[in-house]
C-alpha cells in the first residue's frame, strides 16, 4: 500500500504550522518554499486539512494559515484519513465493500489485520510527537541555545 503524496505534504505542511507556531498565521508560499513542495499542492492540502479542522485560515495581507488544535491532539490517523479517505491495504476493505470480499477468509483477515496495524501506529503518534522527532533528528538530539 502506498499513500498519495496528499498524505505526506499535508503532514509536512502540518509538522512547519507546529514548528513554526509563533502564534501569528503562516503564508502557504513559507511552507512551500521550506517544505520544497509546489505552493499550489501545499494550497490544496492546506484546504482539505482546514475542512477536517486541523488548520484555520487568515484572509488578508497578514494572513496565512496556523493549527486549529494543539499539536498534542492531531493523531496522525485523523490526518491521512481525512486527506485519504478510509486505510485499506485490499480493495475489499473499503468502507462498505468487505460484503464483495472474494479472497479466501484468512487473506481477509490478514488484510484487516494491516489495516489495524497501520491505524494503530498512526493513532498513537501525534503531531507534536513527530514536530518533536523531527527538530531532534536536526540537532543531533543536542540542546541548543
Amino acid at each position: 500500500m502506498k499513500l498519495s503524496s496528499k498524505s505526506d505534504y499535508g503532514i509536512r505542511a502540518l509538522v512547519d504550522l507546529a514548528q513554526n507556531d509563533d502564534g501569528g498565521p503562516i503564508p502557504s508560499s513559507e511552507i512551500a518554499r521550506r517544505q520544497t513542495v509546489p505552493e499550489s499542492l501545499i494550497g490544496q492540502v492546506l484546504a482539505t486539512l482546514r475542512t477536517a479542522g486541523f488548520v484555520r485560515s487568515v484572509r488578508g495581507a497578514q494572513g496565512g494559515h496556523a493549527l486549529a488544535q494543539p499539536a498534542e491532539e492531531i493523531k496522525l490517523d485523523d490526518v491521512v484519513e481525512a486527506l485519504e479517505g478510509p486505510i485499506a491495504p485490499a480493495a475489499c476493505l473499503g468502507s462498505d465493500a468487505v460484503e464483495h470480499c472474494t479472497g479466501a477468509a484468512a487473506q481477509v483477515r490478514l488484510w484487516e489485520d494491516v489495516r489495524r496495524s497501520i491505524l494503530s501506529v498512526l493513532a498513537d503518534r501525534s503531531l507534536a510527537d513527530l514536530a518533536t522527532e523531527d527538530v531532534a533528528a536536526v540537532t543531533g538530539g543536542r540542546y541548543q541555545i
